[in-house]
């Protein structure tokens, strides 16, 4: 995608209340762009680092790509066969982000609607995964947000009507998961990602879970 196809692009997303939100990266693009992007975000509650990009295979870096569906834009779309997730625009054009998705047993497809977002979130492990991982007990009456949280920097709350499906979108403390499929069910973003679709996102944005 050249600069100007771009451009033109990445315009419409004004619509979906994008100011002030992290530079992009073009398809093809060179992704030392993206410096700013995964940078250090010091304002923060809780103090992002810089990502650990090196960890993280390149084709999992956000950035435009051209995306043909037939949901409407601002829908969100988690692909968890291919490990993206995609914020859909006019144009055929979406922002891509990669993403880590359940392991085997723990997979969840389905539509769904943003109801809740939360900023550094506090964490509650359901009583399934205590009985499973019995080291967890400790925080079964929650775990403070912060950067040792394992749902990140940011989650969208996940409901089918007034139901809350459990499932998160959210990022994490660990970003040699994305890509893989190794979580509980939720689908986790790098901080920066996480972030960035936060921003992006707004009350009753609808998500399609593949």
């Amino acid at each position: 995608m050249d600069r100007r196809h771009f451009l033109q692009g990445v315009a419409g997303f004004a619509a979906i209340g994008v100011a002030g939100c992290n530079p992009l990266l073009p398809e093809g693009a060179d992704p030392s762009l993206l410096t700013s992007a995964y940078a250090p975000s010091p304002n923060e509650k809780h103090r992002i680092r810089k990502a650990s990009l090196n960890v993280v295979p390149r084709q999992f870096h956000r950035r435009v790509v051209r995306y043909s569906t037939n949901e409407k834009p601002g829908t969100i779309v988690v692909d968890t066969n291919e490990r993206y997730l995609y914020l859909v625009d006019e144009n055929n054009v979406a922002i891509r982000y990669g993403i880590g998705v359940g392991r085997e047993g723990f997979e969840w497809a389905g539509r769904a609607t943003v109801r809740r977002k939360a900023k550094w979130p506090r964490w509650t492990p359901p009583p399934e995964m205590i009985a499973r991982e019995p080291r967890l007990k400790p925080y079964r009456g929650g775990m403070p947000g912060g950067i040792g949280n394992p749902l990140g920097a940011r989650a969208l709350y996940l409901f089918q009507g007034n139901r809350d499906t459990l499932y998160r979108l959210h990022g994490t403390n660990d970003p040699k998961s994305i890509g893989k499929a190794m979580s509980s069910g939720c689908v986790r973003l790098l901080n920066h990602d996480v972030a960035d679709l936060y921003e992006r996102t707004k009350i009753g944005t609808r998500v399609v879970v593949t």
